[in-house]
């Protein structure tokens, strides 16, 4: 799209957003108007705050469930730390419970660390975060809605590594369990499950992240990056 092709996308958007009409911004071509701004650094700095403000608009009115980020930065972190507390206190149970409280541990951190790695790597880029929403039915594990402004002024490659982030924690943390469960003697069926937690994170990603998910998005970014 050229600059006029985008300000008449734009101007449909926000007036649409204005009249409280249903918005369907990817056929409205709002994508591939962003896909355009990227292309151009001209552009980035033209149009990234009505970009941002047209996303968040439509995130609000299509996303029931939303709360400010902080908020959500509050509970996925004190939900890691519960999930580490719990590890620490499986030490001194005898199995099944010491099994137990290790997986639930485990499960604990795994769930609230891969949004917390998306908002820390995100952040130290200079991004914003301005909602922690959950999209039911179609997205029902939480995550972070970024403000779509600052991402936009991220240089590409930052970008695709901060939505990469959170895969990457997602794979790390149930084989860094590993360890601490052979510590504490934990029993060879929840090593083995440890294991197999960590090969099913790995191919969720392979079979569904790259078509649907934070890897599909990194690769998205890395070709505006070349």
């Amino acid at each position: 799209m050229d600059a006029r092709e985008i300000e008449r996308t734009l101007d449909e958007a926000e007036r649409l957003l204005a009249a409280g009409a249903a918005v369907d911004l990817a056929t409205l071509g709002f994508w591939r108007a962003v896909a355009s701004v990227k292309r151009d650094p001209k552009y980035v700095e033209r149009y990234a705050d009505r970009v941002g403000a047209i996303d968040r608009a439509a995130f609000r009115r299509r996303v029931a469930l939303h709360f400010p980020a902080a908020l959500g930065l509050v509970v996925m972190s004190l939900g890691t730390l519960f999930g580490v507390f719990v590890l620490w206190l499986a030490a001194a149970f005898q199995p099944p419970a010491k099994e137990v409280l290790v997986l639930v541990g485990m499960g604990a951190v795994l769930v609230c660390t891969h949004g917390l790695a998306h908002v820390v790597y995100g952040s130290l880029l200079g991004m914003r975060f301005t909602h922690w929403f959950s999209d039911l039915p179609r997205r029902p594990q939480p995550g972070f809605k970024l403000d779509y402004a600052t991402y936009l002024r991220t240089p590409a490659a930052s970008r695709a590594w901060m939505h990469a982030s959170g895969a990457i924690v997602s794979k790390i943390v149930p084989f860094a369990v590993i360890p601490y469960a052979l510590s504490i003697n934990c029993a060879s069926w929840s090593i083995a499950l440890l294991v197999v937690v960590g090969i099913a994170q790995i191919a969720a990603d392979v079979l569904w992240s790259v078509r649907a998910s934070d890897w599909k998005k990194f690769r998205r970014e890395m070709r505006f990056a070349r």
